[in-house]
């Protein structure tokens, strides 16, 4: 277990850089949308280049190392990585958008560098998929009201190990 001064740290460490993956990931969303729907070639090429960055360097980095202090958390808390339910659906969920992310990345690219490359007409045929970005949303909100509210429930780990009976 982490001291009380160490725990507060590793929790604003991990707190930031999950409300930052959420942020990243509206930004991404907006620009999406721009993508989408700017009447402009210019607006959809700089919108589909913009969405490979702010997913690179942005939005990965910052799924990858919540998903680590994730961890960490769990590990060095009362909570645990296993004991209650909303700490092992948050894990998962966590586990799936990062994976999700990783392989919808390399789509993005490969949609960017064609943006790059694209004239006016051939940009607007490139579209945008707003699904992904918007599920992913949706998936992260519902792992910060797991964690807000804190579901009660333990899993029959949890309680072995609350009864402290050998697992």
């Amino acid at each position: 277990m982490f001291s009380p001064r160490v725990r507060k740290l590793a929790l604003t460490v991990h707190l930031t850089l999950s409300v930052g993956w959420i942020g990243a990931v509206v930004s991404y969303l907006a620009l999406g949308i721009a993508a989408k729907t700017s009447g402009d070639a210019e607006t959809v090429r700089a919108a589909w280049i913009g969405m490979d960055l702010v997913g690179w360097f942005a939005i990965v980095p910052l799924a990858l190392v919540s998903l680590l202090t994730g961890i960490v958390m769990a590990l060095g808390t009362k909570w645990g990585l296993l004991r209650y339910y909303w700490v092992v659906f948050s894990f998962a969920l966590t586990a799936f958008a990062t994976a999700v992310l990783l392989a919808h990345m390399r789509t993005i690219s490969s949609v960017a560098g064609a943006a790059r490359k694209a004239d006016g007409a051939a940009l607007f045929e490139l579209g945008s998929d707003l699904a992904h970005p918007g599920i992913g949303l949706a998936v992260l909100l519902v792992i910060l009201v797991l964690n807000m509210y804190k579901p009660p429930g333990m899993t029959r780990y949890g309680q072995r190990k609350q009864r402290c009976l050998p697992d």
